[in-house]
């Protein structure tokens, strides 16, 4: 197999990246390692042709490290640099944005991002696409190369390359386990012409010879956030049994070709055409498998190989939802089980407005609001009635010509109404689509579809002549508010 991907043009990238989050391990106990001895350690990698380097904001000294590198080594205008940006929920505003970029910029000591890729904890509200067109402004004027984005579920990577943003890459969870990233992400990755670097190809080590025929081992038993969270992926799939079944077949295909096990974990992956690369993490300085990595580069899979890890992986349950939804909704597939490691809260978008006896109103700011005297919503009692809803961001609009791309913004306009007013999709009684032309009916139904599955409400939908150049679609829908201790027979 080549070792390099052309992932850009004039960004040519190894297929097996190495991952720095572990540079935040090693300094979790206030020591911070030292740039010039610990960026020695990144020699024999890029000696052997591991070239791309990932790292974060919050990976520690992970930019000061590689940047020292990049600046002083011999070899260093042979690395590609990937960073991080990931924000707190709430408002983004254009100094932020550049704050962010020159911070990381700082500590590489580099005029330029070679990727940028951004994370996004909440989207319902749109502050997520106010940063990426700030990005986008960055890269334009030069201080960002490429951009890139983590995490992105497939509704919201479509969103943003619908909407103008040139995204190369989105960086998520994929292994043996986890093949959420062939399903619809792979469809939307294909359109838009952005490729996958894949993570947790070992599943925090659980894919590899050391679980193999062990016992199943207990929340408290696990010693590392990455078994923590990793885990709880192995819990949703179907459990230590299937698991341990996966485990067998990887074995059988390593001893064919005298490899690892996590040699064979990892280069599957390669074989989902949408992933230009996989990110496997490093220690620098304290452990290096690169001879392990090149084995991996050089393995190529038969037909019997495929058939028995395939058999494995069809005795799987599939991880539930879409990528990046293990932290932005129940089951947090996070090492907490939850969001309290990351995050101390979630604002709300918008601050209702109290109009009369037990009743409120919204105003998401759109031109159409204001011109036409009306409210983004209003609830009377526990009623909540939402106005037709387009894809209107500011003076954007939202989606472009992708009619699925515009339906996704809409509902995640209507969804940061409900939550602003304590309520959820999962309150929504009745919506009414209103199409600009029939024959975009279906991928507006089939994103309605994606975000009200298991809701079920009562819908129509019909043709008519939306007002605004490039609106495709236009929702309304209303909602009733249940009491907490309120239930259905």
């Amino acid at each position: 197999m080549e070792n390099t991907y052309q992932l850009a043009p004039g960004l040519k990238i190894s297929r097996m990246i190495i991952g720095l989050w572990q540079i935040a391990d090693m300094e979790r106990n206030g020591s911070v390692l030292d740039p010039v001895l610990t960026s020695q350690s990144m020699e024999p990698y890029v000696r052997a042709g591991f070239t791309t380097f990932d790292m974060a904001d919050h990976y520690g000294s992970s930019e000061v490290i590689t940047g020292y590198f990049k600046r002083n080594h011999f070899l260093g205008d042979q690395v590609q640099l990937f960073t991080k940006w990931v924000p707190k929920p709430g408002k983004i505003n254009r100094e932020v944005v550049r704050q962010a970029v020159h911070m990381a910029l700082d500590r590489m000591k580099q005029s330029t991002i070679e990727l940028m890729q951004f994370h996004a904890w909440h989207y319902p509200d749109p502050s997520w696409l106010d940063a990426l067109f700030y990005l986008n402004e960055l890269r334009e004027e030069g201080l960002i190369h490429h951009l890139g984005v983590t995490n992105f579920d497939a509704a919201h990577l479509r969103m943003t390359c619908a909407s103008g943003i040139p995204l190369i890459s989105n960086q998520v969870c994929h292994s043996l386990i986890d093949q959420r990233a062939s399903g619809e992400m792979a469809q939307v990755c294909e359109k838009y012409g952005v490729k996958i670097l894949a993570f947790g190809t070992l599943a925090g080590g659980f894919l590899t010879q050391k679980w193999m025929g062990k016992v199943e081992p207990s929340q408290d038993e696990l010693t590392t956030w990455s078994e923590m969270k990793y885990k709880r992926f192995i819990d949703v799939s179907g459990g230590w049994d299937g698991f341990q079944n996966l485990l067998e077949s990887i074995k059988k295909v390593a001893d064919r070709h005298k490899v690892s096990m996590a040699n064979v974990a990892s280069r599957w992956m390669l074989e989902n055409p949408s992933v230009a690369a996989v990110i496997v993490g490093a220690r620098l300085g304290q452990s290096e498998h690169i001879t392990e990595h090149k084995k991996m580069l050089d393995l190529t899979f038969s037909e019997a190989d495929m058939v028995d890890i395939r058999n494995a992986q069809g005795s799987l349950t599939p991880v539930p939802g879409d990528c990046g939804d293990e932290y932005r909704k129940p089951p947090f597939l996070t090492a907490s089980g939850d969001l309290s490691h990351h995050l101390a809260n979630i604002p709300k978008s918008y601050v209702p407005i109290d109009s009369g006896a037990d009743r409120a109103q919204i105003f998401s700011g759109t031109v159409w609001e204001e011109f036409a005297g009306y409210s983004r919503a209003v609830k009377e009692g526990n009623r909540i009635h939402v106005s037709g809803t387009t894809a209107t961001h500011g003076h954007k609009m939202i989606g472009g010509k992708d009619g699925a791309a515009q339906t996704h913004f809409v509902i995640d306009k209507i969804e940061s109404v409900l939550e602003s007013f304590g309520g959820s999709l999962e309150d929504v009684v009745r919506t009414r689509i209103f199409v600009n032309d029939i024959k975009d009916w279906e991928p507006v139904a089939r994103a309605h579809g994606v975000r009200f599955k298991g809701i079920n409400p009562a819908n129509t939908l019909v043709e008519a002549k939306l007002v605004g150049a490039g609106y495709m679609v236009e929702i309304e829908a209303e909602a009733v508010l249940k009491s907490p201790n309120e239930t259905f027979n």
